[in-house]
């Protein structure tokens, strides 16, 4: 079948053209007709809406339409959905909010939160031993009798019993009943150093999390800066100013920032796992400190200032290069330590009120308690009984043959003393095994005290020096800045060699890398001695969370 014979038709091309044009006015009307539609849809609508108002009057208009919607209005609507989102999920990722997170995602945290519910009942189990107990019982026998040369005889016999036990001295429930006090106490000292010690690993993640990121940025800026040095470099041994050796520095230097911005990726990657472990969910971008103590990029420097570089370059004229120096932040006023207050002070008051100091006293008091309750062991004790019975039985009469059947109540009041006699020396070694535990307590206790002390000096050390770290590197900051300068004009002039100049660099770069991890450890020192002093509370953390920014 050809294709013309399926049109009927000796000109095909021609009627081809007429139904395609045909073809072409149905698509037309069909396109108006449905528009129309929409429109009178749309004005039924508006008088529907305006029926309400019997005065109003409605009409439809080109005006009344609304414009068709762009692809750039859409693109424009989705990218500010996007940016907003992108804010809210950043402005949740201050210290704060992701204390929060860890508050309810942290494991160690949430076994201590559980740990301290645990401890709670402790109270309560030691106080109802000095309380009445009462036990209900009940039982069913069933008897077989058969005497020789007669039948087999049944009967069954029931009855059960209700019994009160009140304790009138046991020395054994006195010293359970007070060690169930000292465990609550010890658990919750434990749950409220747990709460410290999640706000200090919080704390210390999230400001590895800075520190590694401060690190990537300055070998990032210093890989900048030797590219443009090796490129310059390069370009004077084309002309013939300077030696191959220069060339091969530079280049030395580069391979090796290289290798470190690789390190510095990596370590970051490694601490946002580690507060990531903490928090129990992903982080986005964190908040870093307030600009004035963020690390400043070592050159700032748009288009036409590289531009103006180059130029005054060949002219042999020097040119100013822009360095922001970071500002000093008054790190002690923000942690609220008391200057007057000197080491021995705090290393007193920790030994006394510090968390882990209190939940160690309290073991020992209750491994006291534990040997003092294992002497009562020998002593005797007294208690108050009440029963209730009901018994219901049968009974054989072996003369007559016959089956009683017998009920009864029973009303009992019972003053019982009961005396140790002899144990075959098993509660004398229970006393011996005591005391020893008791003494392994004590030198624990003893153990915790010192190490808090250590602690706590080591501490207010690392604040202190900290402080006085912060103010020398930042003076140190600006000499390395100021010998930069001066080694890259001494360079251009002719009376440095390249080595110098990369050697400056190397050291403003140091110095940056410490007064930023200077900067973070002088705050976490700070927390970690309010905490062994047990002062660490919300307003430290959100003293330091208003640092960032």
């Amino acid at each position: 079948m050809s294709f013309c014979s399926i049109f009927k038709t000796n000109k095909p091309m021609q009627n081809l053209k007429q139904s395609q044009k045909a073809l072409s006015q149905k698509v037309l009307v069909v396109a108006i007709g449905t528009a129309m539609v929409i429109m009178a849809g749309s004005i039924q609508a508006q008088n529907a809406s305006g029926a309400g108002n019997p005065t109003g009057t409605t009409s439809a208009t080109v005006s009344d339409v609304p414009p068709p919607v762009s692809a750039a209005t859409i693109a424009q609507s989705v990218a500010a959905e996007k940016a907003k989102k992108t804010q809210e999920a950043s402005s949740g990722n201050d210290l704060i909010s992701l204390y929060r997170d860890a508050a309810h995602n942290d494991p160690i945290f949430l076994a201590a939160r559980y740990a301290y519910d645990a401890g709670l009942e402790k109270r309560w189990q030691g106080f109802a031993g000095l309380l009445p107990q009462v036990v209900g019982t009940a039982n069913e026998t069933q008897n077989d009798f058969t005497r020789r040369g007669a039948n087999e005889t049944r009967f069954m016999s029931r009855g059960w019993a209700v019994t009160l036990t009140q304790p009138l001295f046991s020395w054994d429930k006195y010293e359970t009943a007070r060690q169930g006090n000292l465990s609550a106490d010890i658990a919750a000292a434990q749950y409220a150093a747990a709460e410290q010690d999640l706000v200090i690993r919080v704390t210390e993640a999230y400001f590895n999390v800075l520190n590694a990121q401060d690190t990537l940025n300055l070998a990032r800026n210093k890989k900048a800066l030797i590219a443009e040095q090796l490129e310059q470099a390069k370009r004077n041994f084309e002309v013939g100013t300077a030696t191959i050796t220069d060339t091969h520095e530079a280049q030395s230097r580069f391979d090796l920032v290289v290798a470190q911005e690789i390190a510095a990726q990596a370590d970051l990657t490694i601490k946002r796992g580690a507060l990531e472990q903490i928090v129990g969910k992903p982080i986005g971008e964190l908040k870093s400190l307030a600009p004035q103590a963020k690390i400043s990029l070592v050159v700032n420097e748009d288009a036409k200032t590289s531009g103006a570089k180059k130029a005054a370059a060949k002219s042999k004229k020097k040119t100013t290069v822009t360095q922001a120096a970071s500002k000093a932040i008054d790190v002690n006023a923000v942690m609220g330590v008391a200057p007057t207050q000197s080491m021995n002070d705090w290393v007193a008051q920790a030994e006394d009120v510090s968390y882990s100091v209190v939940a160690s006293k309290l073991s020992y008091e209750v491994a006291k308690r534990e040997t003092s309750k294992s002497v009562g062991g020998h002593l005797p004790t007294l208690e108050l009984v009440g029963r209730r019975s009901y018994t219901d039985s049968d009974s054989f009469n072996a003369v007559t043959g016959n089956t009683l059947s017998l009920q009864s109540f029973s009303t009992q009041g019972i003053v019982q003393v009961t005396v140790p006699i002899f144990s075959s020396g098993f509660t004398q070694s229970v006393v011996r095994e005591k005391a020893a535990l008791e003494k392994k307590a004590l030198s624990d206790y003893q153990n915790i005290r010192r190490s808090i002390a250590q602690a706590t000096r080591q501490a207010f050390l690392g604040f202190n020096q900290g402080l006085a770290q912060v103010k020398a590197y930042e003076a140190a900051e600006i000499s390395a800045m100021s010998a930069l300068e001066s080694n890259k004009l001494g360079y251009e002039v002719g009376v440095r060699i390249n080595i110098d100049v990369l050697n400056a660099q190397d050291t403003l770069f140091t110095t940056r890398r410490d007064l930023a991890k200077a900067r973070y450890d002088t705050i976490l020192n700070g927390l970690r001695l309010k905490a062994q002093a047990a002062v660490l509370s919300d307003e430290d953390l959100q003293a330091v969370n208003a640092l960032l920014k």
